[in-house]
């Protein structure tokens, strides 16, 4: 679930001025809705997008800190930002570097002294402050902003000037929840997104029918822990994440609702039954496990064994047999031995995923996972990720193949590379490359899955 894609809206704020902005986003979706959240706030300061940074009067670069070695991904992109700034001044133009994000959050002053040429340093919790710190900025003021913010950060951005991410606003991100407070012992979370965070009910339900009325068909809502998500009806009643989809459910001209990501401990009945009555919640559900080892679970501080973790697969698929499930393992975690290992095997051929991600362990500094010992040979780690990529390659290639010749509903999205055909999402996740036309963007079409590929399905329009 990673990327790197400039984010921008299509069309700057009226009375826009002739700066421009370009948002290198690296990382998770939420960072995805991040970038979008910080150009509105940029385009209601005057800047317009652009999609060559070259032309830019300001280089945003909104950081993850998920990955191994990503501070010094930063740092490497910021010596040639560097040096791009020295050719701008002797030219007599404006040019400016931001770092948001994650990294931004975990290196704070660390950024400003190893590369002076940045201007400003924010935390994911500080954005919606951007415009006044590019003001300080101007004035001499190097700003690192990194503190968690005691103001709803929502309640002082603009309202979206356009859904970040798909031509014609057919599909967006929303946010509803940030940070973590489950703290397991391999993550950096809890350090760079702070304890669990969630959105009020009234302010979600006004940016999705903003969306909605902008042309948006599927809503995907955001967390880093996004089944936390948990506030009050208009009564003052206590409702979870299963009830605020009931509640977007409702809203007129909304297709299809997705989220991501889970945790197993906040999968709750409220939530399964959604999967259950809502036919606009897709059949595809992301929920990271991490190993199939109790003794490995325990030293993640997951707070499940993989037998509960089973069972409740087994409940959510007997409310929702055509789900299609997502996860996430670690390979090598401090004391993983091949039994642990074969354990985790295990797991992934009792649930079967239609995808999944994988990673060998890499040490964060800061987290309790970087103190354990028993850390595991770099050469072990790489023999056992293969085995578990291969199992998990096989399954999604069958899952793939079990497609074909079903006939399913599908959003079309975008074009396609070939002329005349579109791309669009089958309910499963699954992109799907169809002959239609451009007008056709954001309607639901009938379609027979004729081929699958290894990323992609390929289909035609049903007949009648």
């Amino acid at each position: 679930m990673t990327q790197e894609t400039a984010s921008l809206p299509e069309t700057p704020a009226p009375g826009a001025n002739t700066r421009k902005v370009f948002i290198k986003t690296y990382g998770c979706q939420m960072n995805v809705y991040d970038s979008g959240r910080m150009a509105d706030a940029l385009a209601a300061d005057g800047y317009a997008p652009t999609e060559v940074m070259e032309e830019a009067d300001l280089v945003l670069l909104n950081t993850c800190h998920i990955r191994e070695k990503a501070a010094e991904k930063v740092y490497s992109a910021l010596g040639r930002l560097r040096e791009h700034k020295k050719t701008r001044a002797a030219e007599g133009k404006e040019f400016m570097i931001g770092v948001a994000g994650c990294v931004a959050q975990a290196e704070g002053e660390e950024i400003s002294r190893r590369e002076p040429a940045v201007d400003v340093v924010l935390g994911p919790q500080t954005y919606h402050r951007l415009p006044q710190a590019l003001q300080k900025a101007r004035a001499g003021e190097r700003v690192v902003d990194t503190e968690y913010a005691l103001e709803d950060k929502f309640e002082h951005l603009p309202d979206p000037t356009k859904v970040i991410g798909k031509p014609r606003s057919v599909t967006a991100f929303l946010t509803v929840q940030e940070g973590c407070d489950k703290f397991c012992t391999f993550c950096v979370v809890p350090y760079t997104r702070g304890s669990e965070v969630s959105r009020p009910l009234s302010q979600l339900l006004t940016e999705a029918r903003k969306l909605v009325d902008s042309g948006v068909r599927e809503l995907t809502l955001l967390g880093q822990n996004v089944n936390a998500w948990h506030g009050e009806d208009e009564q003052g009643r206590a409702i979870g994440l299963g009830d605020l989809l009931y509640r977007l459910a409702e809203i007129p001209g909304l297709a299809r609702l997705r989220y991501t990501t889970s945790h197993p401990r906040d999968m709750d009945d409220r939530l399964i039954e959604a999967h259950r009555d809502l036919r606009m919640l897709m059949p595809y559900l992301h929920l990271p496990v991490q190993s199939g080892s109790d003794r490995i679970l325990k030293a993640m501080n997951r707070r499940h064994k993989a037998s509960e973790y089973v069972a409740l697969i087994d409940r959510i698929r007997s409310v929702r047999p055509d789900i299609a499930l997502s996860g996430d393992f670690i390979v090598g975690f401090p004391g993983e031995t091949d039994q642990d290992f074969e354990d985790t095997m295990n797991l992934v051929r009792e649930v079967n995923y239609a995808q999944a991600y994988s990673f060998k362990y890499s040490t964060r500094p800061g987290t309790p996972g970087a103190d354990l010992p028993d850390h595991v040979a770099e050469d072990v780690k790489t023999e056992r990720l293969a085995r578990l990529q291969a199992l998990l390659l096989d399954q999604q290639q069958a899952f793939m193949q079990s497609m074909i010749g079903k006939t399913i509903d599908l959003l079309l999205e975008k074009p396609g590379r070939m002329p005349g055909q579109l791309i669009g999402r089958s309910p499963w996740l699954q992109s799907v490359n169809v002959d239609a036309k451009s007008s056709q963007i954001g309607d639901i079409i009938q379609v027979r899955i004729t081929a699958a590929g290894p990323n992609s399905l390929f289909a035609e329009v049903a007949e009648g």
